[in-house]
């Protein structure tokens, strides 16, 4: 049952070497889309796999979040200087970084451990940064950067007032209007 138990976990890790593997091959490329797409499905499948599994644990969501850490970081860092964004769009991203640094910084003040959140706003989040070069392709930088960062500024904003008033940490809330 242990080694069951750790499957959504290995595929967590997977993301993880997905991610670090991305800032080893040229952007765009086949092999950058490869690995992106690992990306997008291990985050799929490992929270999928743990709940119909009945393994879901702290430790894998925690996990989980610092792996959706480690790509968007890698993927920004890609992304932004190739893309050439206009100066006030890469300030808006370093004000929801700042925000989410202040929700992670006043989650472990509040709960003594990380308060990464599973919101319903998080997953969109997640679901429109993944489709970034798709999305780019389609309705040009942007375009894409205002529809995603609108997204993650409201997500951010969500995680960070759960973090100020909530009692008790519960990760898989969905809303600020859900208990």
């Amino acid at each position: 049952m242990k080694s069951i138990k750790n499957v959504p976990n290995c595929i967590t890790i997977i993301r993880i070497f997905a991610s670090v593997s991305l800032l080893l091959v040229k952007p765009f490329s086949a092999f950058f889309f490869f690995f992106y797409f690992m990306c997008g499905v291990s985050d799929v499948l490992d929270g999928y796999i743990a709940r119909k599994m009945d393994v879901s644990s702290k430790f894998g969501q925690v996990l989980d979040s610092i792996a959706d850490l480690i790509f968007i970081s890698i993927v920004l860092l890609i992304f932004i200087p190739i893309i050439n964004f206009p100066l006030w769009i890469i300030c808006w991203i370093v004000v929801i970084a700042v925000v989410r640094l202040l929700s992670i910084i006043f989650g472990f003040a509040r709960y003594h451990q990380l308060a990464f959140l599973h919101t319903y706003a998080n997953k969109v989040t997640g679901i429109v940064l993944f489709f970034f070069p798709f999305l780019f392709s389609v309705f040009g930088k942007e375009i894409t950067a205002i529809i995603i960062c609108c997204i993650a500024s409201i997500s951010a904003a969500e995680e960070l007032l759960i973090n100020l008033t909530s009692k008790t940490l519960y990760r898989d809330r969905g809303s600020i209007f859900s208990k």
